[in-house]
């Protein structure tokens, strides 16, 4: 049962549910019990300055292999761009069982293949590979705009090394992510591995007509005293996978309206998965096969939990940790 995400996802709620939820309990203990209990929040703080230093070193150990898969991004990105071409032992994959086929499809196959090859021009590199990798992503597929002209891009972390483009002129688009991976002194326990603070992007120098975050659109407006009618233009906001690099300002306060707040979170959330999944396995995600991974995390039956087996799972856990 505990393998089932629904239940899981009940428990937890419940769980969360008592987070900062005073009991009445410690209220009623003796002074000298009340005494020991902040003898034990005092060693709660100094475990949460060890895990800070923990998820410290973490830092610098993901540091050390970035540098060892750099290397191989960078050969990544000069074969998608067409800046060099991998020799036949490159290209050759064992396919797995499943895949292989027999020697006559096969030989139908690279039939096939040849003759595609000859009704069409040479193509360079491997063409639309980030575009694509966007578009089977459904987090990210909502970033693009559909039917529009794109700048090529590479991704090197949350940094985009662009193609020379009729768009604009930078050749590099930077995210910045501004992290706090130790506890907040006012409030130790809240803590729970590295925040992200804040980002920052960069600005982006469009050609003249060329700004995708903008577009034009016209408005009719009526003179309240005379009754006639005039047509103008305004310059709006646009939604653009380009937005990603203006995200809004963190102000020193922390204090956001909600829609500011909301647009970070999905902000970090995009940030982050381009950062951890799709930089990583970008030609799974070309190819199709890390979707099917990630569909695989999924149940999908979809059936919700019943209350009563998710209730007696919290008792059970309250019991088991309670008696400590």
């Amino acid at each position: 049962m505990m393998q089932n995400p629904q239940i899981l996802a009940a428990l937890q709620e419940r769980l969360d549910g008592l987070v900062g939820s005073p009991s009445g309990y410690m209220e009623s203990l003796p002074k000298v019990v009340k005494r020991r209990v902040n003898a034990l929040k005092n060693l709660q703080v100094k475990c949460a300055h060890i895990e800070a230093k923990f998820y410290e070193e973490v830092h610098e150990l993901e540091r050390k292999y970035a540098a060892l898969y750099q290397p191989l991004f960078d050969k990544r990105s000069e074969i998608v761009r067409a800046a060099y071409e991998p020799t036949d032992e490159e290209c050759e994959w064992k396919q797995d069982e499943e895949e292989e086929l027999t020697e006559e499809m096969k030989e139908k196959a690279k039939v096939e293949e040849e003759k595609k090859d000859e009704e069409k021009e040479d193509p360079k590199g491997i063409p639309e590979f980030w575009l694509t990798v966007f578009k089977n992503v459904d987090l990210l597929s909502e970033m693009l705009q559909v039917g529009r002209k794109r700048p090529n891009a590479g991704a090197r972390g949350n940094d985009w090394e662009l193609e020379p483009n009729d768009f604009f002129t930078n050749t590099v688009l930077t995210k910045t992510y501004k992290m706090r991976s130790e506890p907040d002194e006012s409030d130790p326990f809240s803590f729970d591995g590295p925040e992200i603070m804040g980002c920052t992007g960069c600005a982006i120098d469009w050609v003249k007509g060329k700004n995708v975050t903008l577009k034009t659109i016209k408005k009719k407006q009526k003179h309240k005293g005379r009754g006639t009618v005039r047509t103008v233009t305004k310059t709006v906001p646009n939604d653009s996978f380009f937005n990603f690099f203006s995200p809004p300002d963190v102000p020193e306060g922390g204090e956001m309206d909600e829609d500011s707040e909301a647009v970070l979170a999905a902000d970090f959330e995009i940030g982050h998965f381009i950062r951890e999944r799709i930089v990583p396995r970008a030609v799974l995600y070309f190819t199709g096969e890390a979707i099917e991974d990630d569909d695989d995390d999924y149940d999908e039956e979809g059936e919700e939990a019943d209350d009563e087996v998710s209730h007696l799972l919290f008792v059970c856990f309250y019991q088991r940790y309670s008696s400590e």
